[in-house]
């Protein structure tokens, strides 16, 4: 639908023009760019920018808020008139363009970007975008990286600071990419641009510029940290204290949920969290929520979630069904381990959205119970899983096998 002024009038052309600015400044800056600024009359930028185009703005200069409004209300309450917004490079590539598009329909904005620093970097060595892994680091956990420290990988990370390279030189190196290549490029675009290169044990560089690329080839030693990249992660890279799905059936408990870009999962009775951490690795826009009562196992599945690279996962330290009063409608729903509270299971099918998926898992016999129980009911699948695993028994090898395990899966109707 077209935007509306705050008065109800519909906006036929662009109200709001977004600019990408580049470290070269107004160099950078065609015609049409600075025509626009010069004909808003509210501009909207960080001070450096602000300041940047104050020889040629006539609008009335508006430095964004301390902190950072992300819901813009500033500028959306401008609607109608001519607003300009400044930001770095392209608006678009994890920046305020693509946070003012959640808020202002695309035929009220017209954009002119800059070349991102991601883009530039690529450009400087010669690496093609679609071969490597990009990541953005501002503001956000490094830990980030973890998922892409892949053998013989190319990555270009976007840092917040001059202290973002030797942090992750330092994460490198615990894991045992030591020896990667790293490459600083410094204020790129800009008559200050360097670059400068060091291993990652052996990082020894000063005085970096706070806007940098990091640039990483990655070399990994045999006994890496490397996270697969499929489910059904090998449990010793979890740290727990028994109460963890097995790695087998994770597997099928992963295939199962059936995970869709940008969902939302509830792991009830996470226990060491690797159903919900597995999840989330399935694509950077998963959002999981890990239900754990006991507050030892809440902080470990805490700790499991940033090694293994996905630090937005929501631990909650509760009961079921008590702790799942006011959370997000779930896309998909895991019960795990020996329980056997119907009013857990009840909670969960009522919380579900229509459509949403449902597994549980159930080792003991009351648990199973409930489960068949549930199967009459409401139909969906049963499944009964034997592992067993080769162990020595005297000076040979003997099957011993692990508790069976009933699975339940359900969608929805």
């Amino acid at each position: 639908m077209p935007a509306e002024s705050p008065r109800g009038a519909k906006l036929n052309s662009p109200w709001l023009t977004v600019i990408g600015i580049g470290e070269d400044g107004l160099a950078g800056l065609g015609d049409q760019a600075k025509q626009r600024i010069a004909e808003a009359e509210f501009i909207f930028g960080g001070k450096r920018h602000l300041a940047l185009v104050a020889p040629f703005a006539k609008g009335k200069p508006c430095p964004w808020p301390i902190p950072f409004d992300a819901g813009m209300g500033d500028v959306l309450a401008l609607a109608g008139n001519k607003v300009c917004v400044l930001a770095s490079g392209d608006p678009f590539f994890h920046g305020v363009g693509a946070t003012l598009a959640r808020k202002v329909e695309p035929q009220a904005m017209h954009v002119i970007p800059a070349p991102s620093a991601i883009s530039l970097a690529a450009a400087r060595l010669g690496w093609a975008l679609q071969d490597i892994e990009t990541v953005s680091l501002h503001g956000r956990p490094l830990d980030l990286i973890r998922p892409l420290l892949q053998p013989n990988a190319r990555i270009l990370a976007l840092t917040s600071d001059a202290k973002a390279p030797s942090a992750i030189a330092r994460l490198l190196t615990e894991l045992d990419f030591g020896a990667s290549q790293l490459t600083i490029l410094e204020a790129l675009g800009g008559p200050n641009e360097k670059q400068r290169m060091a291993r990652a044990d052996a990082f020894d560089l000063e005085n970096v510029n706070p806007l940098n690329v990091l640039a990483i080839g990655i070399d990994s030693a045999p006994q890496a940290r490397v996270l697969p990249l499929t489910v059904g992660l090998a449990d010793h890279l979890f740290e727990h204290d028994g109460q963890i799905t097995k790695r087998e059936i994770r597997a099928v408990t992963l295939s199962s949920l059936a995970p869709r870009r940008g969902e939302l999962l509830w792991d009830i009775g996470a226990g060491s969290g690797s159903i919900a951490v597995e999840w989330m690795l399935a694509h950077p826009l998963m959002r999981a929520i890990a239900i754990e009562a006991d507050p030892d196992r809440a902080a470990r599945i805490g700790r499991n979630a940033a090694a293994c690279g996905v630090p937005g996962l929501v631990v909650i330290e509760g009961s079921a069904p008590k702790a799942l009063a006011k959370l997000k409608t779930p896309d998909a729903i895991f019960i795990g381990g020996g329980g056997s509270d119907a009013g857990v299971l009840s909670a969960a099918i009522k919380a579900l959205r229509t459509g949403g998926r449902l597994v549980v898992n159930a080792v003991t016999l009351e648990m199973e119970a409930l489960l068949l129980a549930q199967h009459t009911k409401l139909g969906g699948d049963l499944t009964r899983m034997n592992i067993s695993r080769a162990s020595p028994v005297g000076s040979m090898q003997a099957w011993r096998p692990a508790m069976p395990v009933t699975q339940w899966s359900w969608v929805k109707p």
